[in-house]
């Protein structure tokens, strides 16, 4: 049933009978921040919006949006075959009549070749055609993309005329503005603007919608794809029932708990809500896990080559993307600043950064002083490996003049790949200059005496992470099948890559296979960055009310297990020990957050954050 406590709604589930108006809670607590003297370590999370807002996308009245009819092109602009024009809104009917004269309607979502003519003047021989054979597609509301009436020109996609058709569109809103009508050129992701206030999609299917549009890898196709099915928005939605579910209960203890007789205890119901909310808040820490994951598929996967001077990175990062985007030369310290390269590999969005050789001053015949501009590219260079995701240390096989074969490790380059792996980065290692050993029959060999070597060397690094190539030989041979190792390589950096954005599990769901329990937890990979920003919040809220809800003081013990263990005639001073006020606005934060993601139910400041969602 639901009830009003001031001008909040509230969800009873347990107590249908109860409704009570309380302005004096309303008036304790304001609409966004705690009342006076309410005190908490994450009070920041009740800010209204830590994102940028767009000042002229103010929300509009409903009367005002319906009244409004919009047009744009929806293709690319640009000479092209086709050019799609859309309209939106009630006049859709009234352009058709004025572009295209004496002509019958077209029949709704049936592909009509029309005859486009300028609206203005009356229809002769000798009137101005816009286009010879344009198609002309009547989409009637509801069932569209915006939930509004849509008129689709499918015109030809020379500059000139889409330009034409566009003017001619203006001059009808100029012809109907007499009988109401305002027709106007759509701002920046109005259409899907309508979409969302009409119902035809949520928040995070709009942000979706921009992903999609602006996916350039596989991996960013199937991350986007994922994420607009609704599933997320539809998870949010339970999350914040829940919540109010929750509060429901608390504001129903507080109100009825010393008159009315309940079939649970007020201890009872704590310990049912605080179980609920720890349960929540996993799942939401694990959406925020995965919401990390997800922007490495979005935004790409930095990956730093690191090792001494000559030992192959500007040759390896050459080999990768197929061009010579690094200097190569023998002479050390010839790169010094940091050459970043972006590529689609094997469908994964990859910044692959070439950096200076990490090397000490000179001590030896032969060997060139470390210059000043050497030593700063050497600072930024592990200052960048400690920065990427993932870090490819190359080390150079070396002969001896015995015939044997060594691989030698500087003290610069094995303390900086002890500190990646101290910060928990991802290393591979990779053995250069494959080409040396010339036996064929003895390379193999060779390879596993130096990959033994190797881990000895860095024993945290797996096996499967070692691997070997030779740069020389790829180059050489760039017609010939994986010569020089470069292909099994990448195979190894793909399959690092999928390591790093598998999705992280909370168990099975209930009332899910573990394949049904999989979909679920891989879709919170598409979370967006603002939807964990209020995800975080949101989070921090749950923390505060199972913190008020734990009375006992330095228990780290959830708040469960302390009702649960606390005797039944210690019960009645409950309220005395935890401000079940307080615990209960913590749940209506955390559900405004919630809302705030998705656009839907209480969520206080949700307006606001729409701009910058459709804008994009």
């Amino acid at each position: 049933m639901l009830c009003r406590f001031g001008w909040r709604s509230l969800v009873l589930s347990k107590y249908p009978a109860l409704c009570v108006s309380r302005p004096y809670f309303a008036r304790g607590v304001s609409g966004e921040f705690p009342a006076p003297g309410f005190t908490s370590p994450r009070c920041r999370y009740a800010s209204s919006t830590t994102l940028l807002q767009v000042g002229n996308w103010q929300t509009q009245p409903e009367k005002q949006l319906i009244s409004e009819t919009i047009y744009a092109l929806s293709t690319a602009t640009g000479r092209a075959a086709i050019a799609v024009v859309r309209i939106s809104g009630p006049a859709c009917l009234d352009i058709y009549r004025k572009i295209c004269p004496n002509r019958p309607p077209p029949k709704p979502r049936t592909a009509t070749l029309r005859r486009l003519y300028d609206p203005e003047g009356i229809p002769t021989p000798r009137s101005q055609v816009l286009d010879n054979g344009a198609l002309v597609l009547y989409f009637p509301a509801p069932n569209t993309v915006t939930g509004e009436d849509v008129l689709e020109l499918h015109v030809h996609g020379g500059r000139a005329i889409v330009r034409s058709v566009l003017d001619a569109i203006s001059a009808c809103g100029r012809s109907l503005q007499e009988s109401g009508n305002v027709i106007r050129h759509a701002e920046p992701g109005e259409f899907t603007k309508r979409a969302f206030y009409n119902g035809r999609l949520d928040l995070t299917q709009a942000e979706a919608l921009g992903e999609t549009l602006a996916a350039e890898t596989e991996q960013q196709r199937r991350l986007a794809v994922s994420g607009s099915d609704g599933g997320l928005a539809k998870r949010y939605e339970e999350w914040r029932l829940l919540l109010l579910y929750a509060r429901g209960e608390l504001e129903a203890l507080i109100d009825f708990s010393e008159d009315q007789h309940f079939d649970e205890s007020p201890t009872e119901f704590l310990a049912s809500v605080s179980t609920q909310v720890e349960a929540l808040k996993r799942q939401v820490e694990i959406h925020l896990q995965n919401a990390s994951k997800g922007e490495l598929l979005r935004n790409g996967i930095s990956i730093a080559l690191l090792g001494a001077p000559n030992a192959g990175k500007s040759s390896l990062l050459n080999r990768i993307v197929g061009r010579e985007a690094a200097i190569v030369s023998a002479e050390e310290g010839t790169t010094r600043d940091i050459v970043d390269v972006s590529i689609d590999l094997q469908g994964w969005l990859c910044r692959l950064g070439d950096m200076a050789g990490l090397r000490a001053d000179a001590v030896g015949v032969g060997q060139s002083r470390v210059g000043v501009v050497e030593q700063e590219g050497i600072r930024r260079a592990r200052e960048r490996a400690l920065q990427s995701d993932v870090v490819v240390a190359l080390l150079s096989i070396e002969a001896k003049t015995d015939g044997t074969f060594d691989v030698p490790v500087n003290t610069q380059v094995r303390d900086a790949v002890q500190e990646c792996l101290t910060v928990g980065k991802t290393v591979l290692i990779v053995l250069n200059k494959v080409d040396l050993i010339k036996v064929e029959t003895r390379r193999e060999e060779v390879l596993k005496g130096l990959h033994m070597r190797v881990k000895e060397a860095f024993t945290t690094i797996p096996a499967t992470r070692i691997c070997a190539v030779s740069c020389k030989t790829a180059e050489a041979s760039l017609n010939q099948t994986d010569v020089g190792g470069i292909q099994a390589f990448l195979g190894r950096l793909t399959t690092v890559f999928a390591e790093l954005t598998e999705a992280a599990t909370g168990g099975d769901i209930e009332n899910m296979t573990p394949a049904e329990a999989l979909s679920y937890w891989t879709s919170s990979l598409s979370v967006t960055h603002r939807q964990s920003t209020y995800l975080r919040q949101c989070l921090g809220h749950l923390e505060d009310f199972l913190d008020q809800s734990r009375p006992r003081v330095g228990s780290n013990a959830p708040a469960s297990d302390y009702y649960n263990d606390r005797p039944e005639d210690m019960a009645g001073d409950l309220q005395d020990d935890v401000d079940i006020v307080t615990a209960a606005e913590h749940l209506r934060f955390a559900a405004d957050c919630l809302a705030k993601i998705t656009g839907k139910g209480e969520g206080g400041d949700v307006e606001d954050v729409l701009g910058v969602v459709f804008e994009k």
